[in-house]
């Protein structure tokens, strides 16, 4: 079996392959990971609201270009009901705290380093960075996979408020 680092490592879109449309198949929200200070927190906290799910890690440098339009999009869109979730797919908790921490990140960053069955819910992620947009009803609406603009996702998650 592949390690999550392997799967994650095997490439880094730094351009948009597609954002495809789901089908509105629903999200799996049955896991539960340590945040950047070490508490336990269950996706399933997030359901009811509209989430960009965010498949990262730090030595990603696409990835790295997407957080201030996260950071950004939280700001504008949290109190209408957005919530952005970072999972780090193999940062330990101690690096991805100091990224954290380093680039103000606003909104939640999960780690998900060991959890291979979190990259197969999501319709197997072998590349990152990938986000996944959940409706309120907690269907999937789109999945980009590799670096999508603030524009994108601000088109995408308005009509979902």
């Amino acid at each position: 079996m592949k390690t999550m680092a392997a799967i994650a490592a095997v490439l880094c879109l730094a351009t948009p392959l597609s954002a495809q449309k789901s089908g509105l198949k629903p999200a799996k929200f049955n896991f539960t990971f340590k945040d950047a200070d070490g508490k336990k927190v269950r996706l399933s906290a997030f359901k009811g609201k509209v989430i960009i799910l965010d498949f990262w890690a730090t030595w990603c440098v696409p990835c790295k270009e997407e957080i201030p339009s996260f950071i950004e999009l939280q700001k504008k869109y949290g109190a209408k009901g957005l919530q952005v979730v970072g999972l780090s797919v193999d940062d330990s908790q101690d690096m991805a705290k100091k990224y954290v921490d380093q680039m103000k990140m606003n909104y939640p960053v999960l780690l998900a380093e060991g959890k291979e069955d979190i990259l197969r819910a999501y319709d197997p992620i072998y590349s990152i960075p990938v986000s996944v947009i959940i409706d309120r009803k907690g269907r999937i609406v789109t999945r980009h996979l590799g670096i999508a603009t603030m524009k994108v996702f601000e088109e995408e998650i308005t009509p979902l408020f």
